[in-house]
């Protein structure tokens, strides 16, 4: 008998197990996942799928929206490729749906592929830098008029906190973060035994104006060269001045070999800045995939900086309530949305609305590879505007 529920408590060491077993996860990663968060397959009282999903509120280009953050998605290998997956996707969308509250699921993912079948779409990329620290220099060095200060992220965790939020505020993609994210993200303790985690903020006249964490340890690196290795990982600036700070304490991190950073946002400006960019070995790949769920409710959650009117078709051939025409309009600082009768020109998949919806590519751009259809210059012109975020799609934060 297969049966489709969520987890109860007494198995959740189960769903720990067999995570951690498909995932190669620490368990301790989702100890806080609790059983109603889970939508299980099982098979003869047998588990044979997970699927979880945590509560989160995103930032969509400055607006706080409500999104499922879907993870620990496991299958047992002995069940693969037998829809117990698409079982248990199909079955939280409408869930989603049904309660209204959470119009889009976000999630990363082992393969994309996995995912793009069900409607996803990649909608951020992450960077990844590797960078000896005397390349860390600037095409137009600066003095800096504030100063670093070391600080005790236990002690001074609200300063950190009141830091991000400001950061946050006008992005797309980045996530409220709870305690919990940050203990097991930014703050979380040291991988190696020698390793040591630091947090400074940049000041100017006692205004904190950002703050890096980074841990600094022995590398797999044998002399003459330095032998060390330091990893940023979190990094909050308000001003570029204090983005300046941290890149120029890293250049002189002398004992490294190297720096890292592992989830660099594509819209990073250290490329701009230093004199030989390509010293960053800088390399790039898939981030946040996201499925719109319901496609009027995920359009007026998100904010929008221009004015105007168009409208458009959605495919979708999972969910049917998505499949139609719709009219956005913005006036005023009002967003509406309305559902056609007809299926009006240019027509998408709800995979490249959600591109759209996050900014990720412009109308313009999915137009020229085929993805918008019976698009003029016009209308594309028209939704680059609307749909255009102030930032780049991104989140430091991984679920």
């Amino acid at each position: 008998m297969i049966e489709l529920r969520p987890a109860t408590a007494d198995e959740m060491p189960d769903v720990a197990r067999l995570v951690s077993r498909s995932l190669a996860l620490d368990p301790a990663k989702f100890r806080a996942l609790r059983p109603e968060m889970t939508l299980c397959v099982f098979e003869n009282d047998r588990l044979a799928t997970v699927h979880g999903s945590w509560p989160l509120t995103m930032r969509m280009n400055g607006v706080s929206t409500p999104i499922s953050g879907v993870t620990t998605v496991s299958t047992d290998p002995i069940d693969r490729q037998r829809g117990f997956l698409r079982m248990a996707v199909r079955r939280h969308f409408e869930e989603l749906k049904e309660r209204g509250e959470r119009a889009l699921a976000v999630l990363y993912a082992s393969q994309a592929a996995i995912y793009q079948r069900f409607g996803y779409a990649v909608v951020s990329t992450h960077h990844r830098y590797q960078v000896e620290p005397r390349y860390l220099q600037f095409t137009h060095p600066r003095d800096l008029p504030g100063r670093l200060r070391e600080i005790d992220p236990e002690r001074d965790f609200g300063l950190l906190v009141e830091i991000y939020r400001a950061f946050r505020a006008d992005k797309t993609g980045f996530v409220h973060r709870g305690r919990p994210m940050w203990d097991a993200g930014a703050l979380a303790p040291p991988e190696g035994r020698l390793d040591q985690k630091a947090a400074v903020v940049y000041e100017e006249e006692g205004q904190p104006l950002g703050y890096c964490i980074y841990t600094t340890g022995p590398g797999p690196y044998e002399g003459p060269e330095p032998t060390q290795r330091v990893v940023v990982n979190d990094l909050a600036w308000l001003t570029p001045t204090a983005y300046r700070a941290f890149w120029s304490l890293m250049s002189r991190m002398h004992l490294a070999r190297y720096v890292f950073w592992q989830a660099a946002p594509p819209d990073d400006p250290l490329p701009e800045l230093l004199v030989e960019p390509r010293m960053l070995r800088d390399t790039a790949y898939d981030g946040m995939l996201a499925r719109v769920v319901d496609v009027p409710a995920a359009l007026a959650a998100r904010g929008y900086d221009a004015e105007g009117r168009v409208q458009f078709t959605v495919r979708d051939e999972l969910l049917a309530w998505n499949d139609g025409g719709y009219e956005l309009s913005v006036e005023g600082g009002e967003v509406s949305v309305r559902r056609l009768l007809g299926r009006p020109e240019p027509a998408m998949t709800v995979h490249t609305l959600a591109k759209l919806l996050f900014g990720h590519r412009s109308a313009t751009q999915l137009a020229a590879a085929g993805l918008i259809e019976g698009a003029d210059r016009r209308t594309l012109a028209e939704m680059d505007a609307l749909f255009r975020t102030r930032c780049a799609p991104f989140s430091p934060d991984r679920w």
